[in-house]
This record gives C-alpha cells, sequence and structure tokens, in this order.
C-alpha cells in the first residue's frame, strides 16, 4: 500500500514538471512567433529594402581647378571650359554590355585621333578579341588540353588564368591586324570603359566634342547605360609672347591630363588624401608647390544601388568648390619686358660666342623677398627640324649653377670684417702675388692698383685684397714674395663658407617652390683654391641665390625669403575678378646677418662707388645714374658645361652683375648672370643689368600715371 502511494506521488511530480516543460516551450514558442510578426510586419518593409539597398561613399567629381594670376590681376593660367562625355559603370554591368554600348557611342562620336589609337595596346586588342569573337576564342584551347590543366594540380582559378593565357598568345597578328577603323573606334571608348572604376565618373572623351556629337549623344541617353553628358575643363596660360613661348612656363609647372592621372611615384600620397586615380594634379613646380590650394574640394554625392548593382538614386553629400587662386608676386608685363632684353643681347653676340646659350634675370623686392621678375632665356636646337629655338629658361634662376666671378666679393669684404682680419678702410697692396711652385695670382689689371682701401677694392674690383683677406683667414697674416702659401685651405674657406652662407650664398633660398639648388662646394685641392673662393671663382652659385645676396646688402642685412605667390584668393567665378583674399604670404626673414649695420652700410657706399665713380667697374655700363643704382660687377673663368658635345671642357666666361636701387632707399636688387661666353671683354651683363631697371622705373611711372587718370 505504502508502494503504491510513493509510485502515485512520483507520477504526479512527473506530469507537474511535463507541464511546467511544455508550458515553458509553448512561452518560448509565443515570444519566437511574437517576434517574428513584429519583423514581418512592422519592419519587414525597412529590412527589405536594406537587402535591396547598398550605399557607396563617396563618389566624387573634379571641380575646376584654381586660376593664376600677376601681381595687377592679370590671368596667368586659367581653364578652359570644354564639352565632355563621361562613362558611370555600375556593379552589375558585363563586358558584353560594355562592347553593345561601345558600338552604339562609336556612332555618335569620333574617337579615332592619333592620340587616341596610338593608346590601344597589343593587350587591348587581344581582350576585345576574345570577347568579340568568343567562339574562335574557346578553339584556340583544345578540349583535350583543357582536360590536362583540370586534371593537374592547379586550382580552378588558376586553371582559367592558363586557358586566358594561351588563348591570348595563340591570338595572331593577322587576326589583330584584321580590326578595321571602325572596330578599332570601339575598342578605343571600351577599353576607356573597361578602366574606370565602380560608380566614379570617368570621361570618355573631353577634347574635341563637338557641338553635334554632344548633342546627339544628350538626345540618346537613355540608350547608352552609364553615359553621360557635362561640361570639363582644360589647363591653359593666357599670356604667350610674340612667337608663342609661354611667360614663365618652366616655372608655373604643368598639370597631369585625366588620362595621366596621379603620377605612379604619388599614388598612395594622394590616395590616402581622398584623389582618385584619374585625376589631374600638379607635376611640377608652381602648380606642384601649390597643389593643395589649387585642387578645390570635390563634389562628393552618395549613390543607392538595387540588388542587382544599378544606380537608383542620388544624394549630394558635399557641394563642389573650385579651387583657390593664386596671385604672383611677378608683375608679367615686366617680367616679358625683361625677358625681350636678354633675348635681344643674347642674340647680338651669339655670332662670335660659340657656347653662348642662355642668360638670367632674377629681380627681388629686397624689403618683403617678392620675386618681381624671374627670367631666363635658353636657345635650344629642334633635332628634327635643326632650327634654333628660344625657349623660357625662367626655372634655370633656380635650378643652375654657374661660378659668378666678383660680384661675391661684398661678402668676402664682410666676412674680413667679421673675422677680424681687416676692418673698414684697411689698406692692403694690390700687386702680382708670387708663391713658391705656381702661377702668380694678381688682379684683371696686372700691374696691381698699389696701395688700396676696401672701398677702392671694392670699386676697383681687386682680386689681390680678397687674396689676402682669404690668406689672413687661413692662417697666414703676411705675404712673402716667392715663399710658400702657408695658409690651412680648409679652415679658410670653412670660414668664408660660413660668412657667404648668410647672405643665401651656397644655400637654399627658400623660394615656394621645389627643387632648387644649394650650387656646388667641393674640397679645396690645395690653398690657391681658398683665394679663388674669395673672388667667387670656385664654388657656384644660382642667379637666385646671387640676387637673394645683394637683397641682403640693400636691405641691411636681412636675408629675405624669396616669394614667388603674394596671395591666396577665394575662388570668383561670377564676373572673372578676383575673389576675397584667404591667405596673404608675409614677408619672411631666414636670418639676419651678425655683422655690424656700420659695416654693411660701409660695403653700400663701396657698391655705389662701383657705379657711380668714374673708375667704378660699372660706371660705362650703367649710363641710367638718375636712378641712383649701385651693384657689382663679375667676371668668372669657368670650364663650359652646357650641352654640346665637346672633346675637352674649353675655357669661357661667365659676365655677371648685382645691383639695387635706389641706394638710398632699394626697392628693386637684380642679378645678371650670362654664362660660357668667348671673351670677358663684353660689357652684355651691364647693358642687360641697365635696361631692367630702367624698365622697372618707366613701368612704375607709367601705372602710376594710370592709377591717377582712374582716380
Amino acid at each position: 500500500m505504502a508502494g503504491e502511494q510513493k509510485r502515485q506521488k512520483r507520477n504526479k511530480k512527473m506530469v507537474f514538471r511535463i507541464n511546467v516543460m511544455f508550458f515553458a516551450v509553448f512561452i518560448l514558442f509565443s515570444i519566437l512567433i511574437f517576434r517574428l510578426g513584429i519583423v514581418q510586419i512592422v519592419y519587414g518593409e525597412n529590412y527589405k529594402k536594406e537587402i535591396e539597398r547598398e550605399v557607396e561613399v563617396p563618389v566624387t567629381s573634379t571641380a575646376p581647378r584654381g586660376q593664376i594670376y600677376d601681381s595687377k590681376g592679370r590671368l596667368v593660367v586659367g581653364n578652359k571650359p570644354q564639352l565632355a562625355i563621361s562613362y558611370t559603370r555600375s556593379q552589375s554591368t558585363t563586358q558584353e554590355e560594355m562592347i553593345q554600348t561601345s558600338e552604339l557611342l562609336a556612332k555618335m562620336i569620333k574617337k579615332d585621333s592619333e592620340e587616341d589609337l596610338k593608346a590601344i595596346t597589343e593587350r587591348d586588342k587581344q581582350d576585345f578579341w576574345i570577347i568579340k569573337y568568343p567562339n574562335e576564342a574557346a578553339e584556340k584551347v583544345s578540349d583535350k588540353e583543357k582536360d590536362e590543366l583540370q586534371a593537374s594540380d592547379l586550382s580552378s582559378k588558376e586553371v582559367d588564368e592558363e586557358i586566358y593565357k594561351r588563348t591570348r598568345e595563340r591570338i595572331t597578328e593577322e587576326e589583330l591586324n584584321a580590326f578595321k577603323k571602325d572596330e578599332l573606334e570601339v575598342l578605343a571608348i571600351f577599353r576607356e570603359m573597361a578602366s574606370s572604376r565602380m560608380l566614379t565618373p570617368h570621361f570618355i572623351k573631353n577634347k574635341n566634342v563637338n557641338e553635334d556629337e554632344f548633342a546627339l549623344v544628350s538626345e540618346n541617353l537613355h540608350l547608352l547605360p552609364g553615359i553621360d553628358t557635362t561640361v570639363d575643363w582644360e589647363r591653359y596660360n593666357a599670356l604667350k609672347d610674340e612667337d608663342g613661348e609661354v611667360t614663365l612656363s618652366s616655372v608655373l609647372g604643368n598639370v597631369s591630363s585625366s588620362k595621366e592621372g596621379l603620377p605612379s611615384e604619388m599614388l598612395e600620397y594622394y590616395q590616402s588624401k581622398g584623389y582618385s586615380r584619374n585625376d589631374r594634379v600638379g607635376k611640377s613646380y608652381l602648380e606642384l608647390q601649390y597643389e593643395s590650394v589649387l585642387q578645390g574640394q570635390k563634389k562628393i554625392m552618395k549613390n543607392y544601388t538595387d540588388k542587382t548593382g544599378e544606380v537608383t538614386k542620388q544624394d549630394v553629400v558635399r557641394e563642389g568648390q573650385a579651387g583657390k587662386d593664386l596671385v604672383l608676386t611677378t608683375d608679367i608685363e615686366f617680367q616679358q619686358e625683361v625677358e625681350k632684353i636678354i633675348e635681344k643681347h643674347i642674340r647680338s653676340l651669339r655670332g662670335g660666342n660659340y657656347f653662348l646659350d642662355r642668360g638670367f634675370v632674377s629681380a627681388m623686392n629686397p624689403q618683403t623677398g617678392e620675386v618681381l621678375a624671374m627670367a631666363g632665356k635658353q636657345f635650344v636646337k629642334d633635332e628634327k627640324t635643326g632650327e634654333t629655338e628660344v625657349m623660357d629658361y625662367a626655372l634655370g634662376n633656380m635650378t643652375s649653377q654657374y661660378s659668378m666671378g666678383s660680384t661675391v666679393k661684398g661678402a668676402t669684404v664682410l666676412a674680413g670684417y667679421q673675422e677680424g682680419v681687416i676692418s673698414p678702410w684697411s689698406v692692403l697692396v694690390d700687386r702680382p702675388l708670387y708663391f713658391d711652385g705656381t702661377q702668380p695670382k694678381r688682379s684683371w689689371n696686372t700691374a696691381g692698383f698699389g696701395a688700396i682701401n676696401d672701398l677702392t677694392a671694392l670699386r676697383k674690383s681687386s682680386n689681390v685684397y680678397m687674396f689676402l683677406i682669404a690668406m689672413r683667414m687661413g692662417g697666414q697674416q703676411e705675404y712673402i714674395p716667392k715663399g710658400k702659401l702657408r695658409i690651412d685651405k680648409d679652415e679658410g674657406i670653412r670660414k668664408l663658407r660660413y660668412n657667404f652662407h648668410q647672405f643665401g650664398l651656397g644655400v637654399k633660398t627658400g623660394i615656394d617652390l621645389p627643387g632648387e639648388v644649394t650650387g656646388q662646394a667641393p674640397i679645396p685641392p690645395n690653398g690657391g683654391n681658398t683665394l679663388d673662393f674669395a673672388i667667387g671663382q670656385f664654388d657656384t652659385y644660382s642667379p637666385l641665390q646671387l640676387a637673394q645676396y645683394v637683397s641682403t646688402i640693400a636691405n641691411g642685412g636681412y636675408r629675405m625669403q624669396p616669394q614667388i605667390v603674394k596671395e591666396i584668393r577665394e575662388p570668383n567665378l561670377e564676373n572673372n575678378q578676383l575673389g576675397a583674399v584667404y591667405k596673404s604670404i608675409e614677408p619672411n626673414v631666414l636670418n639676419k646677418i651678425t655683422m655690424k649695420d656700420a659695416w654693411i652700410e660701409h660695403v653700400q657706399d663701396g657698391f655705389i662707388q662701383v657705379v657711380n665713380h668714374p673708375q667704378g667697374t660699372a660706371n660705362s655700363g650703367i649710363t641710367n645714374k638718375k636712378y641712383k643704382i649701385a651693384g657689382k660687377t663679375g667676371t668668372a673663368q669657368a670650364y663650359y658645361g652646357g650641352p654640346l658635345k665637346v672633346q675637352s671642357n674649353p675655357d669661357t666666361w661667365n659676365l655677371t652683375f648685382v645691383g639695387y636701387a635706389p641706394y638710398d632707399n632699394p626697392e628693386i636688387a637684380i642679378s645678371v648672370v650670362i654664362p660660357w661666353l668667348s671673351s670677358d671683354k663684353s660689357k652684355i651683363n651691364l647693358h642687360i643689368a641697365d635696361e631692367v631697371f630702367d624698365a622697372y622705373f618707366k613701368m612704375k611711372t607709367k601705372q602710376k600715371g594710370e592709377e591717377n587718370e582712374e582716380l
């Protein structure tokens, strides 16, 4: 009896537990069904849309590049609008569909220029042939070969790649050359489509699109999936001289084309900044230096696609904005006048100077560092025609270097003061220096100038005075006739270079352009080279370094950073006028030379005498004394280092000049460098300088008169 009761009791407990379990399962299923109902009924439509929708961010379109103006607001580099046809590839587009679109588009536009057809590679033709003739392509690899490949250890992907490789290799030249002109036109369009990125507009044709083509494509966009008509821009230089040469072209630099896109060596850098592969960017010099300013802000779109990959809607995330404009420190009218002066004088001397092929003028405002002109001309022989053309070589002012001769003697005298080996008005004897075992070292007046002070040494351009300064820096205080030159050549040249660097000679000027040179500074083989350094006959400098050096003397000892950009302006596309100032480039003092103001003023007096004293080396060549010009002449004997092929480097002469005006309140400082003349007798350096100063002040007077008339 007791056992039966226990059994019944256990059964009741089991039934209760089973009921609880079934109830729990019922509750869980109820919750699940309730939740599924909410998902299906309440959120079902949203989830369905999410499945069918994919967001691609960002998709960008280029904005017009910023323009470049001269200091007076004249357009130098601008953008010319041009009709264009673009293609945006969707995720679901097949090669066959692109072929069909290409064939239809080829009937509406011309894509058969030499540039278009030349861009088609053999690989392009092979791929096109495989797509266009699939049956013939399949027969290039036999079934037996395919079976053997599939039976091998290769993966399915590797098998497909090998079949494709063999197919491509077995297409004959005859088959590839059988393409007709209209088929190549289709291929030229197709290869543009195939190279495009998903959902990113790519130009099919953005040059020479005529209005008929543009209209025809616009009318048939519904038949051309992915194709659109738009407006693109082309970079152009607005200023050309009489011969069609572009002013300052070498300094302004170049922009890549949409075909070139991003430079391969900077691909990762630009892509990290949000650029697309086919974006146009500055490739060199000013366009490269100010790329981030000129590029502008791209328009960013958000694309919505359906489950097939087709774009169903676009939203604008950010509107595009044209790049900011640059205002140069250079007055293009003055720049062009300086170029004419250089070319005229070089042409006049080329007949008797076989190696003469170039000339340079750098002009700066010594108070601010603004580059007023950076002009260079070079005669270049066209290898195809054999004719000699005059090319812009403004860039050579900062990328080429030469021995500058006596123009550096102002720095030598100031270095002598600084190192304590001479003082203002120190008298030294200029006479031929005879050292044991070497050729005599002397001034251009072979008999010597006798006992002279520092100002006379500058006025008459004494070499010996500078030699004696260098000797003292090297530890030899007195000249011993026919004795040994006993100087520490390395210590002497170290002291000279240290002081020269303060003026910008032998160091980068800091101009806001990439690629400037520092010049050459070799180790002196002997003490005589240290002496040569003191007269500008050992190290080499750029014309721009020379202009910075004389500017430092002109303004009282402040080495100013040369600036070719004056302002950055907001774009103003309404009336082609300059926009609001975004940023002004302020003058930047790189260093103040560690020399007394009285010493600098003393050397300034010497420079004034060079031009204005009857015995000054520039007195007869500089005729415009009314402008109060101060300066220093230079003649350097130098080996030829130009493009002509020669068996041995012949001796040539570099003629140079540095100067500034007015000397009581300088506003322009210049360097003139004419390398590789056959003789030192010409005064081409002085004639060029004279005319450059004249052009500057006449233009200034003219512009003031025009401003007064407007008022």
